[in-house]
């Protein structure tokens, strides 16, 4: 069997769970997951779990992200995103200034309050609210709580057609919208918006820079050269770390409670420099949540 991690850039016009239909029949693995769903639209980073790695999925995806992209200001959509309808328009006026928006983008920053767009996969009573939108339906959506520890511009204010576009870059913690995060910010500058362009360049601890696309997996995979294949580790990076003893080790692979001097709720149990489990605490004890070998 194939264990590992993928640092995969996912091109625009494919979902992240094609882009694992593709994966298995490149690697003539079954067993893959994907850490973090991308809108079709948006590219970047998608951190994939194959084999046994898929065991440590959940832990990739609580790590914070980073994305960049384009927020334009003069009319919004029905996605949000520049794939949707437009609902609105408001002329944007020459007069708005770079100081104006940088400083509107400062009351998105610390833990903020977001209603998940209606063209999402939210599940609202078993139905997911791109069904309800699709269908015309209306339904009350649930507000999340996220975290944004950056929100900066990163271009000139480019004004065309009554609209203005920029650039920017967003660190946000999991479950962030961003699409909503441009609707919130033009709403407080008093224009409709939407986000133009998005890719994420940091996910998981995986960066743009070194992510590779299906075309160059493909031919790796060819070549027999199965170095893009990142170790099981690398997924449990942001835990906790704990080294066992061998008897420790012992007790951990025939799932029984060990005593440690530690007080975290999640630990990664490793031994002679490779990851063991995913420990849980039990009071004063803790038990393996997950074995990963």
């Amino acid at each position: 069997m194939m264990n590992g991690i993928i640092n995969l850039k996912k091109e625009a016009g494919m979902t992240s769970h094609d882009a694992v239909f593709k994966l298995r029949k490149i690697l003539q693995e079954k067993k893959i997951g994907h850490g973090g769903t991308l809108d079709p639209d948006v590219t970047g980073v998608l951190p994939i779990a194959v084999g046994k790695a898929t065991r440590v999925i959940e832990y990739m995806t609580e790590a914070g992200k980073v994305y960049e992209g384009e927020i334009t200001l003069g009319f919004s959509t029905a996605t949000e995103d520049a794939s949707g309808a437009v609902l609105k328009m408001t002329p944007v006026a020459a007069t708005l200034t770079a100081q104006e928006v940088d400083q509107a983008l400062t009351h998105f920053l610390g833990v903020i309050i977001q209603i998940p767009p209606m063209y999402s996969a939210v599940k609202v009573n078993g139905r997911k609210l791109y069904d309800y939108a699709r269908s015309g339906e209306t339904v009350e959506r649930p507000r999340r709580q996220v975290v944004i520890s950056e929100f900066v511009r990163t271009s000139p204010l480019k004004f065309e057609d009554d609209t203005c576009r920029f650039d920017f870059r967003v660190s946000c913690s999991k479950g962030t919208y961003v699409r909503t995060l441009a609707v919130d910010l033009g709403a407080s500058l008093g224009y409709a918006s939407h986000m133009s362009a998005l890719k994420r360049t940091v996910s998981a601890g995986l960066r743009l820079d070194q992510a590779l696309t299906l075309a160059e997996i493909t031919d790796k995979v060819a070549g027999e050269d199965y170095s893009f294949l990142l170790p099981i580790e690398y997924g449990i990076r942001d835990l906790p770390r704990v080294d066992l003893s061998e008897t420790d080790k012992r007790e951990i692979s025939f799932g029984r409670f060990i005593e440690l001097d530690r007080q975290e709720e999640l630990l990664a149990a490793f031994y002679d420099g490779r990851a063991l489990a995913i420990l849980e605490k039990r009071k004063r004890f803790y038990k393996p949540r997950k074995l990963l070998v």
